[in-house]
């Protein structure tokens, strides 16, 4: 498989936020993590030669703006109008002024993903938004190119924008058992809820999958096959380039039950037995919290070999 290609890739370039919701799962807030310029050009130097939907977002990738701006130039240089760039934002920064910014240097689609119970303003601005965007002829028909492959691999004719936000089933309300949903206790507790088969879970993060497009997560600088991401990085998209990363996890057999979406029978190769990863997720009572406990006691990421002695 050509790596080089990518169909979607998921880009947390930085952790600093105006707001500090408690289901955060990267812990964004003022105080948010960050990297600098240089390390994000020498990301976007080390992603696949070709990508079809590159989603930036943070964070609130509008409160780095000098490096969004930054960022958005290096890819329209190198990927020019062959990549379809995806902004997601909270809306809370957006104006007439940068809008035009954004539009100009390179963004194809808008998702507003602050209209839930947790963000600040609980979707408060969603009819300023859609007035700001419609008078930059920006398409808010187009409800859901997120999922639809047609929607983001053949251009749109104008840009466009949608919104969503967080439930505790879907995306991120009390769902990932990560940062401050952990802090918080609100992270979700359903060892039957498989995250890793559905969209930003790992499924297909290495094939693409059915209705799913191929995509992988870079956490500021972690290669990660989902948003969650796994304990450890698959790499340093900083050092190393994101395809031979990709090709190197391919041959694991490990990580290719995560492409196929079932996490409960990736340690199965290793001596992990299915009915072990199960009674282990029914205890923690959250998927991503076993995957963790895989990577953590039983598997070396940088080895991509068992580090444990069989369970009794």
């Amino acid at each position: 498989m050509n790596f080089n290609h990518c169909e979607s890739l998921y880009w947390v370039f930085t952790q600093l936020c105006n707001d500090k919701c408690d289901h955060c799962y990267n812990l964004s807030g003022p105080q948010g993590d960050r990297i600098s310029e240089e390390e994000c050009l020498a990301i976007i130097d080390n992603m696949p030669d070709r990508i079809d939907r590159l989603i930036l977002s943070g964070g609130e990738p509008l409160a780095d703006r000098k490096l969004l701006y930054a960022i958005l130039d290096r890819i329209q240089e190198k990927y020019g109008v062959n990549t379809q760039v995806m902004l997601q934002t909270n809306g809370d920064l957006l104006n007439g002024e940068i809008l035009d910014t954004l539009l100009q240097k390179g963004v194809t689609r808008f998702d507003i993903a602050s209209i839930d119970r947790y963000h600040k303003h609980a979707g408060a601005r969603l009819m300023d938004l859609a007035e700001l965007f419609e008078s930059r002829g920006v398409n808010g028909d187009d409800k859901d190119p997120l999922i639809n492959k047609e929607n983001y691999l053949v251009k749109a004719p104008q840009a466009s924008w949608g919104y969503w936000g967080a439930t505790e089933d879907m995306w991120l309300g009390g769902n990932w058992a990560r940062g401050r949903a952990m802090e918080k206790n609100i992270w979700k507790r359903d060892a039957n809820h498989n995250f890793c088969k559905l969209l930003s879970g790992g499924i297909g993060f290495l094939t693409g999958a059915e209705g799913i497009p191929q995509e992988i997560s870079i956490q500021l600088w972690r290669i990660n096959p989902c948003c969650p991401g796994t304990y450890k990085a698959m790499g340093d998209a900083r050092k190393e380039q994101v395809a031979t990363v990709l090709e190197r996890v391919a041959s694991s057999a490990v990580f290719q039950k995560i492409n196929e979406g079932d996490p409960l029978g990736m340690g199965e190769s290793v001596g992990i037995s299915r009915e072990f990863a199960s009674a282990r997720n029914e205890e923690l009572q959250n998927v991503c919290r076993w995957c963790d406990e895989f990577f953590r006691e039983y598997f070396d990421l940088e080895t991509l070999q068992s580090k444990f002695q069989l369970p009794s």
